[in-house]
């Protein structure tokens, strides 16, 4: 005789409402936030969230805001990226100004 319940892990409140494909995206998103993160300044995966947008490294202590669900954004990565990159060229045309 098989089960007469299934482990439904982060979902097991919601029962058979919203819909599986809803449910499927909440337990994606409810794990991808509760496993540990890689901390910005130490490096070690200890970075858990304090509250929504709010990350703290258990390790060295260091506080953050960062995404609701996860530290880093893809926006962010991109502003970085961009800012990165403002900062070089600012400095190639600073350098060859002072050449000519």
């Amino acid at each position: 005789m098989g089960k007469s319940t299934k482990k439904v892990g982060p979902t097991r409140g919601l029962g058979p409402r919203y819909g599986a494909t809803v449910r499927k995206r909440y337990i994606k998103v409810v794990t991808g936030m509760k496993q540990p993160h890689k901390c910005p300044q130490c490096g070690l995966m200890r970075v858990k969230r304090v509250s929504v947008g709010i990350w703290k490294c258990k390790k060295c202590g260091y506080t953050f805001a960062g995404g609701a669900y996860t530290p880093t954004t893809k926006l962010g990565i991109v502003a970085n990226r961009i800012a990165k990159g403002a900062a070089v060229t600012e400095q190639v045309v600073a350098t060859s100004e002072k050449t000519e």
